[in-house]
């Protein structure tokens, strides 16, 4: 009988072209993520800095110290503060941006930097939107009308006529143009129908030291950089900018009292370079907000003045955006510029 025929074994078949490139291209994609993936699960290896965009000794300074006191046991690195101020924010803002995105380097962003700004200066050095992406919404403040007792006035009525009497002839500090110390004030100046001249400084700290000494007449600052002197009598406070009065300062009454639909808060948030890792995000705005929640760091900062908030990522981005909104409009309706 003839033998049954047995088909010998194919050769198996060689790869195709395409095929050879994706299996190269998936192999070196793990190669990447995987180097990737291990330093942000190492992360942080080297010490962390935070970027405050104003002098040293004013309200962002404040916060992000103790924000920095706070994370530097729990991610076992130096959280470092860096003060780089200049151009109302613009310069520490700027540097951040243009950082490279690997996590380790941070913002402190306030109103001016994060949603002001690109309203007031012709020409911006960063995209607010583009450059920088949000972290953590870290605490929010009322801004307060301080004057020296050499200017003479007690209450917030007393301080209109006197301005009113002496067009231009007052003087204004504020942390920097663009800050809510600025565009607070405006909004003052149109509501009361006054005119004072601006004198922009480098933060809080060095304008301050000049009301303290009279070089200035008066100002609207953050309340946790303000408070101490006007717990020692040094300066008098004469109305708060929020719609409501501070518990810190419960006998002085709201702008709003005085000027019906005056309010003009100001808020501190955590932001970084765009680029940086998501996962490096998500676990530094987790750590901030766990910080914000421990008591001893709430009754700070309510000494302070300031009110914890924290959330997510995506919270302070929703908060940005309706800030941005209400700026903008605060900007047109003051006429505010940078001088």
């Amino acid at each position: 009988m003839p033998r049954p025929f047995v088909a010998a074994p194919r050769a198996p078949r060689a790869p195709s072209r395409r095929l050879a490139l994706a299996a190269a291209a998936a192999g070196l994609g793990a190669a990447t993520a995987a180097p990737a993936a291990l330093a942000q699960s190492d992360w942080p290896s080297k010490p962390v800095r935070i970027v405050v965009p104003f002098a040293a000794g004013g309200t962002t300074d404040i916060v992000t110290r103790t924000i920095a006191e706070q994370l530097t046991p729990v991610l076992k690195q130096t959280v470092v503060v860096e003060n780089r101020a200049g151009a109302g924010g613009n310069v520490g803002a700027d540097a951040v941006a243009k950082a490279a995105p690997d996590g380790y380097t941070f913002l402190m962003g306030t109103p001016g930097t994060q949603a002001i700004n690109q309203f007031l200066y012709p020409k911006m050095p960063y995209d607010t939107e583009k450059d920088l992406i949000p972290v953590s919404y870290v605490v929010r403040v009322p801004n307060v009308m301080i004057v020296p007792p050499s200017l003479g006035v007690k209450t917030l009525e007393e301080l209109i006529a006197l301005a009113r009497s002496k067009p231009g002839r007052l003087t204004y500090g504020s942390p920097g143009n663009g800050s809510t110390g600025q565009l607070s004030t405006e909004l003052f100046k149109t509501r009361a129908k006054v005119f004072v001249t601006h004198i922009p400084y480098r933060g809080s700290g060095p304008m301050l030291q000049d009301l303290l000494g009279g070089q200035i007449d008066l100002s609207i600052d953050n309340l946790p950089s303000a408070m101490p002197h006007i717990k020692s009598g040094r300066l008098i406070a004469l109305g708060v900018t929020s719609a409501k009065p501070n518990a810190q300062l419960p006998d002085v009454r709201p702008i709003a009292a005085t000027l019906p639909g005056y309010e003009a808060e100001s808020w501190f948030v955590l932001v970084a370079p765009r680029g940086t890792p998501d996962a490096i995000v998500q676990r530094l705005s987790a750590e901030v907000d766990r910080i914000l929640k421990k008591p001893d760091v709430i009754e700070r900062f309510r000494g302070l003045g300031a009110e914890p908030v924290g959330g997510t990522p995506a919270d302070l981005a929703r908060h940005i955006a309706a800030e941005t909104t209400k700026w903008k409009e605060v900007v047109r309706v003051s006429g505010a510029k940078v001088d």
